[in-house]
């Protein structure tokens, strides 16, 4: 008897470490190939490579979070900017090098990052990046955007 209560308290904690292992589901994140980024970015710490990386393929993302570093005084308007210029007339991308010292900005980048894993929407974290990062300045755009 002792012996099938065992099996028993067993099985039934494998089913609960099983349950708890597929209701937590990433969304995969879209990123930039690191062979892709300039040298400098390729040269980066991993943490502002991969900002680089991501800003770069989720402009549609990016570029609705607004930054506090201040960086809205040289002409940015969104997180996207600190990473992105433009694009050329081949419509090549043009690198902002502002992320790369930066920690503010990647910081936020980070934090989308982890947000858009966890399947959340913008508004959701354009509202956590306000939350958290308000204190260092004023937003570089809109949160109604």
């Amino acid at each position: 008897m002792r012996g099938r209560l065992k099996l028993l308290a067993g099985l039934l904690g494998v089913i609960a470490l099983v349950g708890g292992c597929t209701s937590s589901q990433e969304v995969e994140l879209a990123m930039a190939a690191h062979a892709d980024m300039p040298p400098e970015v390729r040269q980066a710490p991993d943490t502002v490579a991969e900002a680089y990386q991501f800003a770069v393929a989720n402009p549609e993302i990016v570029d609705k979070i607004p930054c506090y570093c201040g960086c809205g005084a040289i002409g940015h308007t969104s997180n996207y900017s600190c990473y992105a210029e433009g694009t050329v007339a081949d419509g090549g991308l043009v690198f902002d090098n502002h992320a790369l010292g930066c920690g503010i900005c990647v910081d936020i980048t980070q934090d989308t990052m982890r947000l858009t894993r966890q399947g959340k929407g913008i508004t959701e974290i354009q509202d956590y990046v306000h939350d958290r990062y308000a204190k260092y300045g004023e937003p570089t755009v809109s949160l109604t955007n």
